[in-house]
C-alpha cells in the first residue's frame, strides 16, 4: 500500500473536508495518515477508517504559535515512513516541503483558500510578505496541486504556471429522511466563526426575525459575537453551540429551517470562496441564505438552492430571511430544488478527481 501523510493545523475530529479527502483514499487502496492539532480541551480522537495523530499544542495564534508547530512538525514528518506528503494549505506547507526534499519523496499542496488573502493576513503587511514569501518559494515546488473551485485554480495558476485540479468541498450525498422545516425549524451557522462572515450584520438582524438563531463552532470573532448578541439582549434568540462533531452536526442541520453562508468581500479569498456548508445545507434540503458571489451565483444560475443578496447589512440579511419564511411557495422550490441538486453535487462525484490525482502521482 502507497502511504500518504497529511498535515493540518485544525483538530482532525471536527474537519470536515480532510474526514472525506482520507476516508476517499484509505477505503481505495491507500494507508493514509491525517496528522493535526491537539488543543487543551481536545476531545479523545474520534475513530476512523485512516491513521490520526494529533501534536499537543497549548498556543493558540500568532508568530509564536507557527514557530512551535512548525518545529513539532518537522520532526513528527521527519521519522515518518510515507511515499507522499501533502500540507494543507500554506500553514503546513513549510515543514512539509523541507522534510519531503530530505527525504527524496512526493509533496502535494492541497489549497482550501487564498491564504495570503484570509482577514488576519491581508490587512497586516509584514504578515503579508512572510505568507507571500513562503508561498512563491515552495508552491513551484509541489508534485501537484488542488484546490477547491475554478476561481482560485485560475489565480494559482496564473501566479504559478503550475497546474491545479479542483476538488469541491462538496458534502457526501446524505440518504436520511429529509424533514420540511418551514414552521418550526431554527436558523442555522454552520463553520468557523471568524472575522469577514457576517456576525456583526447577522446577529442584530435577528431582532427582526421571528425565529433562533444557531451558530455551531468557534473562531477569532467567537468572543465579539457573544458580547454583540449579549448588548442586544439576544441571548435568548442567539445560541452559540461551540464545536461540534460531524456526526452530531449533521442532526442539528436536518432540523434547521434556514442556512447562512455569508461573506464580506474584504479580500479575494472571502469573494471566491465555496464554503462546505453550502452544500451541507444543500444535502439536508435546508433553503439558505448566501452572498451573489461568482461560485455560489454560478451553482444557483444551475439550480436555484439559495437566497442571494448582493451586499451584506443587517436590513439586507433580515430581509431575506423574513422573505423565505413568510413566502412558503418560494421557501418550498428552494428546498425541492436543493433535494434534486444533492444527487449532482455530492463527494461521490467529487471523490473521482481526487482518486486520479493519486493515481497519476503515484502509479502512472
Amino acid at each position: 500500500m502507497k502511504r500518504i501523510v497529511f498535515s493540518i493545523t485544525s483538530d482532525p475530529n471536527y474537519d470536515q473536508r480532510m474526514i472525506r479527502i482520507c476516508s476517499t483514499l484509505q477505503k481505495n487502496g491507500y494507508d493514509v495518515l491525517l496528522i493535526g492539532r491537539k488543543r487543551p480541551n481536545s476531545r479523545a480522537l474520534i475513530y476512523r477508517n485512516f491513521k490520526q495523530a494529533r501534536i499537543k499544542q497549548r498556543i493558540d495564534s500568532g508568530k509564536l504559535f507557527y514557530l512551535t508547530y512548525w518545529f513539532k512538525l518537522f520532526f513528527k514528518l521527519l521519522f515518518i515512513k510515507t511515499d507522499v506528503y501533502c500540507a494543507i494549505d500554506l500553514d503546513t506547507i513549510l515543514p512539509a516541503l523541507l522534510v519531503a526534499k530530505l527525504k527524496r519523496k512526493k509533496i502535494v499542496y492541497d489549497a482550501h483558500e487564498l491564504f495570503c488573502e484570509l482577514e488576519e493576513v491581508v490587512h497586516r503587511p509584514l504578515t503579508l510578505k512572510a505568507w507571500k514569501w513562503i508561498e512563491k518559494v515552495s508552491v513551484p515546488k509541489m508534485d501537484a496541486c488542488y484546490t477547491v473551485n475554478n476561481s482560485l485554480k485560475n489565480i494559482f495558476e496564473n501566479t504559478y504556471t503550475k497546474p491545479f485540479a479542483v476538488v469541491r468541498n462538496i458534502s457526501l450525498l446524505k440518504n436520511n429522511p429529509i424533514q420540511y422545516n418551514y414552521a418550526d425549524g431554527y436558523i442555522l451557522y454552520q463553520g468557523a466563526i471568524n472575522v469577514g462572515r457576517c456576525f456583526e450584520f447577522l446577529i442584530p438582524a435577528m431582532q427582526q426575525v421571528d425565529r433562533t438563531l444557531i451558530i455551531c463552532g468557534e473562531g477569532n470573532y467567537l468572543s465579539k459575537a457573544k458580547e454583540l448578541a449579549n448588548s442586544l439582549n439576544l441571548n435568548h434568540k442567539v445560541i452559540f453551540k461551540g464545536y461540534i462533531a460531524p456526526y452530531e452536526l449533521e442532526s442539528i442541520t436536518q432540523k434547521a429551517c434556514i442556512g447562512i453562508t455569508l461573506f464580506i468581500a474584504t479580500s479575494d479569498n472571502n469573494k471566491l470562496s465555496l464554503a462546505n456548508r453550502f452544500f451541507d445545507y444543500m444535502q439536508a434540503g435546508v433553503p439558505q441564505i448566501a452572498m451573489n458571489y461568482p461560485e455560489y451565483a454560478t451553482i444557483n444560475k444551475h439550480i436555484e438552492v439559495a437566497h442571494l443578496i448582493d451586499t451584506p447589512s443587517e436590513n439586507n440579511i433580515a430581509k431575506a430571511l423574513n422573505e423565505l419564511l413568510q413566502n412558503e411557495p418560494y421557501y418550498k422550490k428552494l428546498h425541492q430544488n436543493s433535494l434534486l441538486a444533492k444527487h449532482n453535487y455530492c463527494w461521490e462525484n467529487e471523490e473521482q478527481v481526487l482518486l486520479n490525482i493519486y493515481k497519476q502521482l503515484l502509479h502512472d
